[in-house]
């Protein structure tokens, strides 16, 4: 295990951090994943990426996690293995935050950024401010729960369209989910065929891209998590029938494999059926230079600009043309879009703005959050 920042030390002043100078940040991640995540992990990606580009603004991260990570900052592991196979289950995510919560007690720490859906229990009393991104959605139970912490935490969206949901919540900002582009291969040559990638869950609508696949006569990749019981009896009902010569599942593909099935493929199957908050997919994608065709929900008009990076449909009936027109695309466009609005530096330019907001208001109460 590594050495926390500052155990030993002195705590120096967040007044004087929050203006100027370099923030010593706890960051929080999920239970279920390694940081960066072998397979499947959205949020741990994210993560790996953010840490990456506050180090480059100059600011001290230790990362509390489970398993192993390879992110170059001071790392406190909560379970020696990531609990994967129990994702879902209750008590390893209120393990995870418990200890969280002690391992944060003992940082010499300005803010807490935390990425959990238990962690925020622990924001309450703490000495120093806590920062939450929103990464599900915000209506129903999970609105109500961020709505008993009034302003002991400190919410960020990750699109304007999840807010809208609950406009009424504690909101400190607003920063778009993003991908380090270096990492991501680009070639303008695609193959004949389409891809789709996520979790196999019915609001995500792999079922709808096979049938969009099919009817506009291109085979199909999907490549997806498949752990939970949920997914196995999606799966066997609406995804194993539709398989076949033209209709192929991988696997969860790899880091490795993920990059190269997405720099291949003619476009990105997005259909989903819910408000989706983000979609780290499509950006991931179009890093790629691979065009997203997507039904317009939650965040999808935010992230694809429709006509240039892909297209945007209201109903599946239209999917299957539109399948057919990404071939008038140019893939550079796409590769520029990301880089310029979803580029990991412009998220950790907008992190640093939110965690200097926080630290200066926390610092301007009476109080133990004063340093």
């Amino acid at each position: 295990m590594a050495t926390p920042i500052g155990v030993t030390g002195r705590r120096h002043c967040a007044r004087d951090a929050g203006r100027s100078g370099p923030l010593r940040i706890a960051m929080i991640a999920p239970p279920w994943s390694e940081v960066p995540p072998s397979g499947y992990g959205g949020i741990e990606a994210m993560l790996y990426d953010l840490v990456g580009g506050l180090i480059r603004l100059g600011h001290e991260i230790t990362l509390i996690g489970a398993g192993r990570t390879t992110t170059k900052v001071p790392f406190l592991r909560t379970f020696l293995r990531a609990p994967s196979e129990r994702i879902g289950e209750t008590m390893p995510e209120v393990l995870h935050a418990a200890l969280a919560a002690r391992m944060v007690s003992r940082l010499d720490a300005d803010i807490v950024h935390d990425h959990t859906l238990a962690g925020p229990l622990a924001a309450m009393g703490r000495p120093i401010p806590t920062v939450v991104t929103c990464h599900g959605p915000v209506d129903g139970e999970l609105g109500e729960y961020y709505r008993t912490f009034g302003d002991d935490i400190s919410l960020v969206s990750i699109s304007l369209a999840q807010r809208t949901f609950a406009p009424d919540l504690n909101w400190v900002g607003q920063v778009y989910n993003a991908v380090d582009t270096r990492t991501y291969p680009f070639t303008d040559r695609k193959e004949d065929w389409v891809l789709w990638i996520g979790r196999f869950a019915g609001d995500k609508g792999a079922h709808l891209a096979i049938d969009a696949a099919r009817a506009a006569g291109r085979r199909i990749v999907l490549a997806g998590k498949l752990v939970e019981p949920s997914e196995h009896a999606y799966f066997e009902e609406h995804i194993r029938p539709r398989l076949g010569p033209d209709a192929r599942y991988e696997g969860e593909a790899d880091i490795v494999r993920k990059r190269q099935l997405m720099a291949a493929a003619r476009c990105l199957l997005f259909p989903i059926t819910w408000q989706e908050p983000f979609g780290l997919v499509m950006i991931e994608a179009m890093a790629c230079g691979t065009p997203v065709v997507a039904l317009g929900l939650g965040a999808v008009p935010e992230v694809v600009v429709d006509g240039v990076t892909g297209f945007i449909r209201r109903f599946p009936h239209e999917l299957p043309e539109a399948i057919e027109a990404v071939g008038d695309l140019r893939p550079r466009d796409s590769r520029r879009h990301v880089e310029r609005d979803f580029d990991v530096m412009s998220m950790a330019v907008g992190y640093d703005r939110v965690y200097r907001q926080v630290v200066t208001r926390a610092a301007s109460l009476p109080g133990p959050r004063v340093g």
